[in-house]
């Protein structure tokens, strides 16, 4: 059973990123186009699941079901669409997460649908903090339930998306 643990930013996820990030482009080469850090641990000062979000882009999606087996030996477990059409995703640490990979191949509209997310709460503190205090409290509510957290959150990052896409219009 997956626990719901939030905690207070940690300036090392940024260097768990980064040595991320040459792992994956050791394995996946010219196949890899761009990687970027997502989701709330890439936002600082607010409180976040301790999973670090990455978002890669690919040229081809079809390939990277070639890459799977060396994404295992660094402790990656490939979960296949996992919800998303389009998307292969990557988890690494087994109950005990401490890595997602999102790939996506390049022109995907959730790629775009993730950057824009990430840099809104970036440029609106206020309601990144709204964010945070709305993640403590559905893991004081969830401690073991990771559907209910992830349900909980649903509305707001629907609002959140929305206002990020008219904000990327300005």
């Amino acid at each position: 059973m997956r626990r719901v643990e939030v905690v207070a930013h940690k300036q090392e996820w940024r260097v768990l990123f980064g040595d991320e990030c040459v792992r994956l482009r050791d394995i996946f080469g010219a196949e890899l186009m761009e990687v970027s850090h997502i989701g709330s641990t890439a936002i600082p000062a607010i409180h976040a699941k301790p999973v670090i979000d990455m978002l890669a882009v690919v040229r081809n999606i079809d390939h990277v079901a070639d890459f799977n087996e060396a994404m295992g030996r660094i402790g990656y477990k490939a979960r296949g669409e996992n919800g998303i059409a389009g998307r292969r995703f990557f988890s690494k640490g087994g109950d005990e997460r401490s890595h997602h990979v999102h790939m996506f191949q390049a022109g995907h509209e959730d790629i775009a649908r993730h950057l824009a997310f990430r840099d809104y709460m970036l440029a609106h503190q206020d309601e990144a903090e709204a964010y945070s205090q709305l993640k403590r409290q559905l893991a004081a509510e969830f401690p073991e339930d990771i559907m209910g957290y992830v349900n909980g959150k649903n509305a707001f990052i629907k609002m959140i998306d929305e206002r990020a896409k008219r904000w990327g219009c300005d």
